[in-house]
């Protein structure tokens, strides 16, 4: 006998009487709104696409789902540590702190992928081939995000002079 699969109406049903319940669950282990809803609309997305068997009890079936996802989130997100917008981790030699303001704000706007890149080779002298080991990438995709990176850190300065040289100076 074929696996039987939760229709669009069965997942709609499930959704409308258990998701406020099941986003208070997963906010209870991720201690954010907007972060548990995204875990939620995450499994019920699973059961929509039809990778999700009929479970005997679909209220069982999705606490225990959404529960494990927010788990899982919060275990591989735990490392990572948001750095304070006006604290400075970087420290320019010669004291220029506007430089390092531009430089805090121009690895800001980098997409994670790229900071990590730039990180790993720039600050911590990993070659291509060991930031590429670490990241669990190609070397060669190492090296195109480096350059991308460098690139809009580039573009980045180069409007900041811009907008410091139309500032007047005191």
């Amino acid at each position: 006998m074929p696996e039987r699969y939760l229709s669009a109406a069965e997942v709609r049903g499930i959704y409308d009487r258990y998701g406020p319940g099941l986003v208070a669950c997963a906010c209870s282990i991720v201690s954010d709104f907007a972060l548990a809803e995204d875990i939620v609309q995450n499994v019920f997305l699973r059961a929509l696409r039809g990778d999700v068997p009929a479970p005997g009890s679909p209220a069982a079936y999705f606490y225990r789902a959404v529960k494990n996802a927010a788990l899982n989130y919060k275990r591989d997100h735990a490392r990572e540590t948001r750095l304070p917008a006006n604290d400075h981790w970087l420290v320019h030699k010669g004291g220029d702190q506007a430089a390092v303001l531009t430089l805090h704000k121009g690895l800001a706007i980098l997409a994670p992928e790229q900071r990590d890149i730039v990180i790993l080779h720039h600050w911590s002298g990993f070659t291509f081939e060991e930031a590429a080991e670490a990241l669990g990438i190609s070397p060669n995709t190492a090296a195109s995000r480096y350059r991308y990176a460098i690139g809009k850190l580039r573009e980045h300065f180069q409007l900041s002079q811009k907008v410091r040289e139309r500032v007047p100076s005191e």
